[in-house]
């Protein structure tokens, strides 16, 4: 009866989430300037009797909400950082709302206004309940860049969690049973001496001429990494004019590999490219860690109860308007990344917009090509995690269409889908001390030896909202 009680709940307050979803998809802000969405989540949970913890792990917008007392305590995981660039109104034309803008090309709108559905809904049935225990919403920014929750993690939040769940946005119903990439961000900065570049050359060292020699070096290095490592960078200062010789100039790497071991062989490859590009060019360098995500340690056992609760719920149904929306939106898409899209998960893949369920053990050992701070997470305590069709097969996430996709009424429905399945699972866990014993058990058995410790240098702190709040500026 608990679990109908949750349901009934769900449906009846659904326009009340999809109003929050749709506000913070209208306010998109990136990386630590998540002012908008923070207040608004935080506010809320506030009013239902949530115990609010702010700047949490000394980023300003991230924050803790938490209900109940005693075992298990149980998170959810939430985000909302948009990206920059992707602004897009609600249209399968390339339109932008603001020039140059930010937009929720990730669906982070979504995510995270999933995870505080869920709570909400399980502190209404606890309460009326008396269930013991204690859940809590994270709110977490910056993932974007790859380092929201491990700055939260070395402040120590989650070490007392039972476990803990999260899910993306994405264009099927699925459990996340593959791994994502560990990656490391980093900042080299060359210093050398200025000097007129046409009357006086010899007299320059140009902090330049080191940055391309090292992304050459770091090029030819690609040969000799593991298969599916990926090195990529962009200059970010590359000199003032073409006739003054640059004594300053940076570039900015992500490195990732399947596991933050062979991540931390391959930075330390990249630093002795960088010291060479420097002996070359008589300049010298100075690096800075952004970002040092761990690759994600999936929980079967916690996947396959999300499995059987998500499978309970009626399948998305998607209107004419709806499928109509979604065939125009991948027409703008190439047809051979559509057709790589429809093969990467198989039948579950196999509609444009999927309706069915998919727990896909055979891609456990498997890891994917990108990455996410939900790592850091998943080596603290057990996390499963779900996919739910909020995007046709073919968009692709970071895109317009994807923004225009989750500020649509198929994210909305595959977020509440989401937020059930959270909630349902979570409310097993509250009432089966087996059920997360096991979770506990796989765990540790898959983590090993393996012990959480944070890739971002203590000295190294999280950046603060601009003072203008301008939601165009650029992440550190």
């Amino acid at each position: 009866m608990s679990k109908k009680t949750i349901m009934n709940w769900l449906e009846k307050n659904q326009s009340r989430f999809t109003d929050m979803a749709k506000d913070i998809w209208d306010h998109p802000q990136i990386a630590y300037e998540e002012v908008f969405a923070s207040e608004l989540q935080s506010s809320v949970l506030a009013e239902e009797g949530f115990t609010i913890q702010k700047s949490v792990g000394d980023a300003a917008t991230a924050f803790v909400a938490e209900y109940g007392a005693g075992k298990p305590i149980i998170g959810i995981l939430g985000e909302f950082d948009a990206l920059p660039g992707l602004s897009q109104t609600v249209s399968t034309t390339h339109d932008e709302v603001e020039r140059g803008g930010p937009g929720h090309g990730c669906g982070h709108n979504l995510l995270g206004t999933a995870g505080v559905e869920a709570v909400i809904a399980l502190k209404n049935v606890m309460e009326s309940e008396g269930l013991n225990g204690t859940i809590r919403y994270y709110g977490c920014p910056a993932e974007e860049v790859l380092s929201g929750k491990t700055f939260m993690a070395r402040d120590g939040v989650f070490d007392d969690l039972d476990c803990a769940f999260s899910w993306h946005p994405g264009a099927s119903n699925m459990t996340m049973s593959v791994s994502t990439q560990s990656m490391v961000s980093i900042k080299f900065h060359f210093k050398g001496i200025t000097a007129h570049a046409a009357g006086a050359p010899h007299a320059g060292r140009s902090a330049l001429d080191a940055v391309e020699l090292m992304n050459v070096g770091a090029n030819y290095l690609r040969e000799h990494v593991l298969d599916g490592s990926r090195i990529h960078y962009v200059i970010t200062n590359g000199g003032l004019a073409p006739n003054v010789v640059p004594d300053e100039a940076s570039v900015w790497y992500y490195l990732r590999a399947a596991t933050k071991e062979q991540v931390a062989d391959m930075l330390e490859r990249v630093k002795k490219i960088a010291e060479g590009a420097s002996l070359m060019t008589e300049t010298t360098v100075e690096s800075e860690i952004e970002a040092y995500a761990y690759e994600t340690l999936p929980n079967e056992v916690l996947n396959d109860a999300m499995f059987d609760n998500m499978s309970s719920i009626e399948e998305l149904v998607f209107t004419s308007d709806e499928q109509q929306f979604a065939r125009e939106l991948v027409e703008t898409v190439d047809p051979k990344i559509v057709e790589m899209s429809k093969s990467m998960f198989g039948d579950a893949f196999s509609e444009m917009l999927p309706t069915g369920y998919a727990n896909l053990k055979s891609m456990h050992a498997k890891t994917m090509g990108g990455s996410t701070d939900v790592g850091d997470v998943s080596w603290i305590t057990p996390v499963g995690q779900v996919m739910t069709t909020c995007a046709p097969v073919g968009v692709q996430v970071h895109s317009w269409q994807a923004t225009a996709a989750f500020g649509s009424s198929i994210g909305f429905k595959g977020m509440h889908l989401a937020a059930k399945t959270m909630a349902l699972t979570v409310f097993d866990l509250l009432n089966d001390e087996e059920l997360l014993a096991k979770a506990k058990q796989e765990f540790v058995e898959n983590a090993g030896r393996k012990q959480y410790i944070s890739g971002i240098p203590s000295h190294v702190k999280p950046a603060q909202p601009t003072k203008t709040n301008n939601q165009f500026a650029v992440p550190m």
